[in-house]
């Protein structure tokens, strides 16, 4: 038939045009990588500049914080809290004591009676002298130790007890006896050198060798007074009851404190303007 083609008889393909195929995808693939290859070194030109630019926002933010806050005042007589162990027999006499040294207008302080008292004069009194309080009834408490007197246990536990007043701006409480004397002027001077926002445990040693070597010579006598800082007292007061029940044979508040302070960790500081003076039938800080 006329209208078949052939074998052989169409065009031929010519080899000149598959190499042009083939020229065109290298070139093409060439092209690609190559913007490739470019697109990726102008973003690594680029990263430094960025860091360069948070380096420099951080430190005009670091150089634009606002100062540090000032320090906190010297502690001051406001910051003091006394916590004075009384007894209601002997409350006439021991009273005259604390007058000597307590300022109503510029102390804070509490006396701590077993038992309420008649107030003599007592208009004068109230001007004069810590306002009264009546410590908790510690009857739950064992005590064991024949030599001594359980009013012991309540006054170890002033301390707790005046914490839980609830106080604004107390920094220290210090505590001492109905016949301790405290010279303000060196307390303060004293207690200015510890950091009130630390656990300090601060007092001094019997005026007796003998006492110290029975009792011990890591624990402050309260005759003479000590000092007990806010978080100390906070810390204390969290474990003191169960602390007092574990050691029914001591024999006085002293060594009942001390015992808690070990358990806490905290030694006793020694300062020896808190001294007791047997002598003179009162102590002195």
């Amino acid at each position: 038939m006329l209208d078949r083609i052939l074998p052989g008889s169409g065009s031929p393909t010519r080899p000149g045009s598959k190499l042009m195929v083939l020229l065109l995808l290298v070139s093409a693939t060439y092209v690609v990588y190559t913007l490739k290859l470019i697109s990726s070194s102008r973003a690594c030109h680029v990263e430094p500049f960025s860091a360069v630019s948070n380096q420099t926002a951080l430190i005009k933010s670091h150089n634009s914080s606002p100062p540090p806050p000032p320090p906190p005042p010297e502690t001051e007589l406001r910051h003091v809290v006394f916590g004075i162990a009384a007894s209601a027999r002997l409350w006439k006499q021991r009273k005259e004591y604390i007058k000597l040294w307590y300022k109503p207008n510029q102390m804070r302080g509490y006396v701590w009676l077993e038992k309420p008292v008649k107030r003599l004069d007592q208009e004068n009194e109230t001007n004069n002298l810590p306002p009264v309080k009546i410590s908790a009834d510690t009857s739950k408490f064992p005590y064991k130790n024949k030599q001594g007197h359980r009013s012991a246990i309540r006054i170890s536990r002033i301390v707790t007890e005046t914490l839980k007043l609830g106080l604004e701006d107390v920094r220290w409480f210090v505590m001492g006896d109905d016949d301790t004397v405290f010279v303000a002027e060196n307390l303060i001077r004293v207690l200015r050198k510890y950091d009130h926002n630390q656990m300090y445990y601060i007092g001094s040693l019997s005026e007796s060798h003998l006492q110290n070597i029975y009792f011990s010579y890591g624990m402050a006598y309260g005759g003479g007074g000590f000092a007990v800082s806010y978080p100390l007292a906070v810390a204390l007061s969290k474990m003191q009851d169960r602390c007092i029940k574990r050691y029914p044979a001591l024999y006085g508040s002293d060594d009942r404190m001390q015992a808690c302070m070990a358990e806490l960790g905290v030694p006793l500081t020694k300062e020896l303007g808190f001294h007791q003076v047997r002598n003179h039938l009162f102590n002195f800080f």
